[in-house]
């Protein structure tokens, strides 16, 4: 059976992309004029950019048209976040870490070594923690203005994988999740593998908008909602306890279960309280130690409703069994000596001292973001494209984030996303000054 006229002319325009042909940034004509040239039902015509939005070769941006994509960017700046090549300057991904961190891990490890009984460890450990761990991280999360009974504590293989471990007790495929219309890509990631419908809340002010998230409530059957109501990822907001005590009076009159997410919550000093203190009995509380101590350590932790701490230890069974008994009681004793406390204190010097330096070298370009925080974003000017600064970049040897991973919408903003906590203070000031250049040489084109 030969092609289509439609398929053909798709075939036809990929290539055009792929070859160069039709370079990146290149406006393609208006639907109508499409449909006149080729001969085209209006209806096909659409259909020919939406296969080839799919593929990933074009962006349709309200108002403006439909542009032709960059095509050589790593999946980090367009599609999943990933560490960056050696050679690159990674902007795109946060691990922080201090210097003095290795000494620490090579101390934690003597000490551990020579104390307790060790081959315990080495064997299988409850699917939710040992309780004396599981006291340990509540006592950890008293310091972050949640107070929950050891017994509510999962310990979970980092903050990602409690993520996934809430989906998958308490939601079904199908099930609707509001969202920030910008968001952590992680958990966009997640959700989608669970067959989730993720409906976006579009942003007002320093926080989710609360009549969209009611309206939403109120046309769909809603069933859970993910925020980060203590610095935002990617824009750095923190909501006041006035719009948390609405969204929490929102959630309780639909019926919706509460997903925070905390990993950067250590950041911020005297937040308001968290959710799952406002509302224990619908919220999932998610965090770990992966940014306030060190990524490769994998430990997490879920407080939950006491109802459902059953069906999580199940979903830890079958995904993970339990965390690492090593990893876990290491974790566990930097956590009673005081050890984690000062790696927060350090870190939230460290990211403020980044962010300064950040406002100076990037000067007149727009900011957004926390001043404690690890990222920043920097919204782009109209006529500048988000993909051909990134490539920019790229080829000038630093890696960013677009906004296409941190985005739930069909609106897609241009914009770039900076870390700024997973290099070296020099090497930082010299990335920041050539995405400064970048965003500038664009702007004058």
């Amino acid at each position: 059976m030969p092609p289509t006229r439609y398929k053909l002319l798709v075939d036809q325009l990929s290539e055009d992309i792929r070859s160069g042909r039709l370079p990146p940034g290149t406006r393609l004509p208006p639907h109508r004029q499409l449909a006149a040239r080729e001969g085209l039902a209006l209806v096909t015509a659409t259909r020919v950019y939406a296969e080839l939005e799919a593929m990933g070769l074009v962006s349709g941006e309200q108002g403006r048209g439909t542009f032709v994509k960059e095509t050589a960017l790593h999946a980090g700046q367009s599609l999943d976040l990933h560490s960056a090549a050696a050679d690159m300057v990674d902007l795109s991904f946060n691990y922080p870490s201090l210097p003095s961190q290795a000494e620490l891990l090579r101390s934690g490890l003597r000490q551990l070594a020579t104390s307790g009984d060790l081959e315990a460890l080495l064997r299988y450990q409850p699917h939710a923690g040992r309780m004396y761990d599981r006291m340990t991280v509540a006592r950890h999360l008293l310091r972050r203005g949640l107070s929950v009974p050891a017994e509510q504590v999962l310990l979970v293989d980092g903050a990602q994988h409690g993520l996934a471990t809430t989906l998958m007790a308490l939601l079904q495929p199908g099930d609707v999740v509001a969202v920030d219309a910008l968001t952590y890509p992680g958990f966009r990631l997640v959700a989608q593998t669970q067959h989730l419908e993720l409906a976006p809340i579009p942003a007002a002010g320093a926080g989710p908008d609360l009549d969209a998230f009611e309206k939403l409530c109120q046309q769909r059957n809603v069933r859970a909602i993910y925020t980060m109501p203590t610095l935002n990822n990617p824009l750095g907001w923190v909501m006041d306890l006035q719009r948390r005590q609405a969204l929490v009076a929102i959630a309780r009159k639909h019926g919706v279960v509460i997903i925070e997410d905390g990993a950067y919550s250590f950041l911020v000093e005297d937040p308001p309280p968290p959710l799952a203190m406002l509302a224990p009995e619908c919220t999932v509380y998610v965090s770990g130690f992966s940014k306030n101590v060190a990524a490769g350590l994998r430990v997490g932790f879920v407080a939950a409703p006491l109802p459902w701490v059953r069906k999580m230890e199940r979903v830890i069974r079958a995904t993970i069994w339990n965390t690492p008994g090593v990893m876990t009681a290491l974790v566990s004793n930097w956590v009673d000596d005081g050890t984690v406390a000062r790696l927060e204190e350090e870190k939230r010097r460290d990211a403020k001292q980044r962010q300064q330096l950040a406002a100076q070298v990037l000067g007149p370009l727009r900011r957004v973001g926390h001043p404690a925080s690890y990222f920043v974003w920097l919204p782009l000017a109209e006529e500048v494209r988000a993909d051909q600064v990134a490539m920019a970049l790229e080829r000038a040897q630093v890696s960013v984030s677009t906004a296409e991973p941190f985005a739930t919408g069909s609106h897609v903003p241009h914009a770039i996303r900076l870390a700024l906590g997973s290099v070296a203070p020099d090497a930082l000031r010299q990335a920041l000054a050539k995405v400064r250049k970048a965003i500038e040489d664009h702007t004058d084109c």
